[in-house]
């Protein structure tokens, strides 16, 4: 740990990893198109955030099992993805611009699901939503890059906004009021994707975990995700 400008810095949340590989030229491409001139840290989270939201399409059926899948460069070639596989991308592409990143977990309700998804999953408990974490000016932003606009345009959702100034977590209410993403448990930051955890607890809690079905929404049918 070192300290920078008053703050304690790990270096791991500067180095690439097998997942996190920021040092890979397809990331380092996605970073440097998607922040343009911006100069500043604050400048550069801002364009990364809306990149890889509005960049990537959100499929909750789009979880891939093999390890390969959730490398940041592999994401880079992508025109979908969920929750886990955009914040891998998004800390990458911070660590590629120097901007100190790690990723954060939570357990969360959504009470605005489909009723095909949450029967292929039996419950409407989503554990493991994956979101990044940025730290600018020494204070840890958490970023949730989840739901592109279109898809929370289709959904009535509030879009999140990323400013450098606030967090952007899923929020609790949708634009009419309905109870929309409720946070249940916090699972903690983590400098790499523990990958093995979250299949092992995947195949644990969700019943058709690991079946031969639908890799997408369009295959399953789901066409509010389409």
């Amino acid at each position: 740990m070192v300290r920078v400008n008053g703050t304690d810095l790990n270096p791991a949340w500067l180095e690439p990893t097998w997942f996190i590989d920021a040092d890979h030229e397809a990331v380092a491409a996605f970073a440097a198109e998607a922040v343009g001139d911006a100069t500043d840290p604050e400048a550069k989270a801002v364009q990364l955030f809306h990149a890889v939201r509005d960049g990537f399409r959100y499929d909750p059926y789009d979880i891939e099992h093999e390890p390969e899948q959730y490398k940041a460069s592999a994401i880079t070639s992508a025109d979908r993805g969920w929750c886990v596989s955009k914040s891998v991308l998004l800390t990458a592409a911070a660590r590629n611009q120097g901007i100190p990143a790690r990723l954060g977990f939570a357990d969360v309700r959504n009470h605005l699901s489909t009723p095909k998804l949450l029967e292929s999953l039996g419950t409407d408990l989503f554990i493991w939503h994956g979101y990044s974490e940025l730290l600018l000016e020494g204070r840890w932003f958490k970023l949730s890059t989840a739901f592109n606009i279109e898809l929370c345009e289709r959904f009535g959702v509030k879009v999140l906004e990323f400013d450098g100034s606030h967090d952007a977590l899923m929020h609790p209410f949708d634009a009419s009021g309905n109870r929309h993403m409720e946070y249940i448990n916090q699972r903690g930051s983590y400098d790499d994707l523990p990958l093995d955890a979250i299949m092992a607890d995947f195949a644990s809690l969700y019943r058709n975990w690991g079946a031969a079905g639908a890799s997408t929404a369009a295959e399953a049918g789901d066409d509010a995700w389409t």
